[in-house]
């Protein structure tokens, strides 16, 4: 019965490990060092306007077009085409045998709030480039696409690809107009304060991801992760036509960050972000069908460096968030002060350095039988809530 508490309780606990899906928290690993990659840019470039040029020597400038092309704005639809797909996840586990798909959307809405919740404290606290808001915002507005038809989510998901193109248009131009020097204060406090401004745009961003998440729950729905043997051919094509469309679409923004060409006019240069933004789908999707690819070949031969990035998959936001401190230490003014001051080569390295040190300690919780703090604590939260507000009979 929708209400019965012994299904309640069972839904509430976390799934157990022999029944997590490979492919989803291998992805999630390997998201995290894009991410971490996609941030490097604040190091040497003081900022997030992609198109700034990179500078340095010849490596550096060959390592910047290489990120523009593969990962800026790559890594981030993954995120959401993850995002998305867990939704159904959770649909499915929350629903119970009789099908009551409403306490999942109900689920889903008080899961979101929190994660907004998430984001305005590490925007505030950490990091202005946030995107946990934006997904739970996602989910409070969306909860109820788990449940839409194949063609909806895909006519839905078009629509709000052209428009969240526009948005991310508008984002980057806001990036490149303002100062680097402006984005952090002469003091933590000023910086916080500074960072808190961003919040506003918090509806815009969650545009950005709309149409990846989208496109997840229709993977979801599909089941595409579950069932590689049965889609290997969709998932082989998707890494074929995926990647190179993804890249191709870069170059009006990568050879800009290569500092090899500049758009004649301000039109030209918001058309190459659009086709930049449009096509990084593209490369979300090749990025998710290749993950799927390579966790079938592994299978239950699980080494330790597999095994390792699992661990911190199934911790992304605990380490999504644990690499801002690094962020902030380093562009700080009244800290390190390295915004903009180091070579991309340099850079890379430290977000490496940062992702590697986070799959150790993922990997030492996961030994240690612990959950992710955050996911421990977004668990508690939501489901507190959900104790306190009884269920219709």
């Amino acid at each position: 019965m929708p209400g019965d508490p012994q299904l309640v309780r069972k839904s509430a606990s976390p799934t157990p490990d022999a029944e997590r899906l490979l492919a989803p928290d291998l992805a999630r690993g390997v998201m995290l060092l894009l991410i971490a990659l996609a941030h490097s840019r604040m190091l040497h470039a003081g900022g997030s306007d992609l198109t700034a040029p990179a500078g340095g020597g010849p490596i550096d400038v060959a390592i910047q077009w290489v990120l523009t092309s593969t990962v800026d704005a790559r890594s981030a639809p993954l995120f959401g085409l993850l995002f998305g797909y867990g939704l159904v996840q959770l649909t499915r586990r929350h629903s119970g045998p009789d099908g009551d798909s409403a306490r999942a959307r109900r689920l889903i809405r008080r899961r979101g709030a929190w994660l907004v919740v998430f984001g305005a404290v590490h925007v505030v606290l950490l990091y202005s480039g946030d995107i946990i808001g934006s997904y739970g915002l996602f989910a409070v507005v969306l909860a109820g696409a788990v449940s839409w038809s194949g063609r909806r989510l895909w006519v839905v998901g078009v629509a709000a690809l052209a428009i969240s193109a526009a948005a991310y248009s508008v984002l980057q131009m806001m990036a490149g107009a303002g100062d680097a020097s402006a984005a952090v204060g002469s003091n933590l406090l000023e910086s916080a304060l500074l960072r808190a401004t961003a919040l506003p745009v918090l509806p815009i961003a969650a545009l950005t991801v709309a149409p990846a998440a989208l496109i997840g729950i229709w993977a979801g729905r599909m089941r595409l992760l579950e069932q590689p043997d049965r889609y290997g051919p969709l998932l082989r094509r998707a890494v074929l036509i995926g990647f190179p469309v993804s890249v191709l679409g870069a170059q009006p923004v990568a050879l800009q960050a290569a500092g090899v060409w500049t758009p004649g006019t301000s039109g030209v240069g918001v058309i190459a972000l659009v086709v930049f933004s449009v096509t990084g789908i593209a490369g979300g999707i090749a990025f998710a069908a290749a993950i799927a690819l390579v966790a079938t070949r592994i299978g239950d031969r699980r080494g330790r460096v597999t095994s390792a990035l699992v661990a911190c998959g199934r911790r992304s936001m605990t380490f999504y968030i644990a690499q801002s401190p690094v962020w902030l230490v380093a562009t700080e003014p009244s800290l390190l002060d390295l915004g903009g001051r180091l070579s991309v080569l340099t850079a890379v390295g430290v977000a490496i350095g940062t992702w590697v040190a986070t799959v150790v300690i993922a990997d030492a919780l996961q030994r240690a039988g612990r959950r992710g703090p955050a996911e421990a604590l977004l668990r508690h939260l939501t489901y507190r809530s959900r104790s306190r507000r009884p269920e219709p009979a």
